[in-house]
């Protein structure tokens, strides 16, 4: 099968041709459709992957998310059935070769997939598992109920996109955090106010919409505890900041801010929930561009390096 995978920690990403895999007891082989980019594909391929230590298998592939068609059931009992179509997120990324940037793979039934629902097409379905579980786990983590604020860092990617959405539908002021011209799309989305923080600084934009300080903060952008800490600056007293780039611990954050460390808990359960919301209209799939299987490699050095708006889909 077409793969497309590293054979070494920060070698870069090249399709390939490898075997097909085989389905265990309990698992399922699904024949990708659609494949979605997340900033954890390259940070797996780069060595530092977002899920902590574990095996890895060289060539590994690169990819969590997917969509697709049940093609072959593993031995045992099993809730789905061939010819069904499904989506989801494998449950170790890259641990053992099995990404999803690639023909086929081998999931087990128990993990985070699902079937998709009548009215969801297979891209988008393919776009919402790692980002749109992230963003409504922080939700619930952040313990959101209803007219705080919140200030998004890096809000015009797939976690802020649908964060913003979910946010607002909750009656959340979103203050949208981007790089560029987002003012648009990010309002379409449900951002009450959007900053441009290449063109302006943060906090003087922040303090202009929350004179008293925002409830809290979710950066999705911040590489170090540093840069975690500056953006933490506009919190009141008793406020949240979360990170999902694992700085929190080592942040100088203020001692009346809890500081959180965010990791996804990918479920079924979620995924089904997050479809309903795609299917009623309540949540927009936010997808950027759509590359066939050879140009993921460029995809993910676009990501990368800053230039991604929304989700990019890997059509395979």
């Amino acid at each position: 099968m077409r793969a497309i995978a590293v054979g070494a920690f920060r070698a870069d990403p090249a399709l390939v041709e490898m075997p097909k895999p085989e389905p265990d007891a309990g698992e399922v082989r699904v024949r990708i459709e659609y494949a979605a980019l997340n900033p954890s594909d390259w940070q797996a391929a780069q060595g530092s992957p977002d899920d902590g230590p574990a095996p890895r298998l060289f060539p590994m592939v690169i990819g969590v998310d997917f969509a697709g068609r049940v093609d072959m059931i593993g031995s045992g009992e099993n809730r789905f059935r061939v010819g069904d179509q499904v989506f989801g997120r494998v449950p170790r990324a890259n641990a053992a070769g099995g990404g999803t940037y690639c023909d086929y793979v081998c999931v087990p039934q128990d993990s985070a997939i699902t079937a998709v629902p009548p009215g969801l097409p297979l891209r988008a379905a393919a776009a919402l598992p790692s980002a749109g579980m992230a963003a409504a786990q922080i939700l619930e983590t952040a313990v959101f109920r209803g007219h705080e604020s919140l200030l998004v860092i890096g809000a015009a990617g797939g976690v802020g996109s649908y964060l913003t959405q979910l946010a607002s539908a909750r009656d959340v002021r979103v203050i949208a955090a981007v790089r560029g011209d987002e003012h648009r799309r990010m309002t379409e989305l449900g951002a009450a106010v959007t900053i441009d923080i290449a063109d302006r600084p943060l906090g003087a934009a922040v303090r202009e919409s929350c004179p008293d300080g925002v409830d809290a903060l979710v950066d999705l952008a911040s590489a170090t505890p540093g840069s975690f800490a500056a953006h933490a600056a506009p919190v009141r007293p008793g406020g949240i900041v979360l990170t999902t780039r694992g700085v929190a611990a080592g942040a100088a954050l203020p001692a009346d801010v809890t500081g959180i460390d965010f990791r996804l808990e990918p479920t079924p359960v979620l995924l089904d929930v997050l479809a309903a919301g795609a299917v009623d209209g309540v949540l927009r799939v936010p997808i950027d561009i759509e590359l066939p299987l050879e140009k993921a490699p460029q995809a993910l050095d676009r990501n990368r390096t800053g230039g991604a708006r929304g989700k990019t889909v890997i059509v395979l």
